[in-house]
């Protein structure tokens, strides 16, 4: 699932294509995804002019000048994608985030592209996803954060709000490991596997340590590493593993730095080897699978 710099990179994409566009046309072409999308949506959103974008934890909302948002959730393998109705085969014209089709408006439309978006300068974004487990509603744009998706969502970790003292208060009674709790949308929203494994790596913390063990020194190391990770991922266009890939139709390159993420037996940074150290390690957490190193992490 895109976690969020992805989400982030993809929400750049759009905002760089449809903001301060009018959008002409709606196509919603099957009665929903993870749930039905919204009564009269195409109705509702055509001729709304995109006023700007905003990312909520793996959430994205396209604000409209009717006083809706558009909320967009990519689900397991969603992605958006873009081409120009006129634009005739060549090379890829969509700017970073956002997956470009060259193929032109005669062509047939992007296998599994469930709704559509048309704009008054002429580009063409689809919403693709082949499992359909994506989502998109629609909220009263002074009413996003009682949408039942954002109620009861914990800060933002790249906010200033999000402080080592924030998340002392979060974690203060969690009996549960630090690993855990860091998943949990209502500690923190937006991070995902991936970037808890690099930031606890980052921070020097075992992700089996207990959650209420980690405020105070720790939990000062770890802000500063959660905000490390997630700046330096969306710089790269995020991680690429499976079905993400930038709305450019590229892959991110994130992957290619990581620490501990998937890389089970490989050595880190600075690691001796054998026999003072067996490696990155691999543990199962929740039914998801962690990656660190025992060594470092405690």
């Amino acid at each position: 699932m895109p976690e969020l710099p992805e989400v982030e990179t993809v929400m750049r994409g759009l905002a760089a294509v449809m903001e301060g566009q009018r959008i002409v046309g709606v196509a919603v072409n099957r009665d929903g995804l993870r749930w039905p999308f919204p009564e009269r949506m195409a109705a509702r959103v055509a001729g709304s002019r995109v006023l700007g974008f905003r990312r909520r934890a793996k959430y994205m909302l396209m604000r409209l000048d009717s006083g809706e948002s558009v909320l967009i959730h990519l689900g397991m393998s969603g992605r958006m994608v873009a081409r120009r109705r006129d634009q005739p085969p060549g090379p890829r014209l969509a700017p970073q985030g956002v997956a470009s089709d060259a193929r032109g408006h005669n062509q047939p439309p992007e296998a599994h592209e469930h709704l559509v978006f048309e704009t008054e300068d002429g580009w063409r974004i689809g919403f693709v996803d082949p499992r359909r487990f994506g989502s998109v509603d629609l909220v009263p744009t002074e009413a996003e954060e009682t949408h039942r998706c954002l109620a009861g969502l914990g800060p933002e970790p790249l906010d200033d709000a999000f402080t080592p003292a924030v998340l002392d208060a979060a974690l203060e009674r969690k009996h549960t490991p630090i690993k855990a709790a860091l998943l949990d949308q209502k500690v923190v929203a937006g991070l995902g596997n991936i970037y808890v494994c690099e930031a606890l790596y980052r921070a020097g913390i075992s992700p089996r340590r207990l959650a209420l063990t980690v405020p105070g020194a720790r939990s000062a190391r770890l802000v500063p590493a959660i905000k490390a990770v997630l700046r330096e991922s969306i710089e790269a266009g995020g991680s690429s593993l499976r079905d993400y890939v930038r709305a450019d139709g590229e892959v991110g390159f994130f992957q290619e730095r990581f620490d501990v993420y998937d890389r089970e037996g490989e050595p880190c940074a600075g690691c001796p080897g054998p026999p003072g150290c067996p490696g990155i390690a691999r543990l199962v957490q929740s039914g998801r699978s962690t990656f660190y190193c025992p060594r470092k992490q405690r």
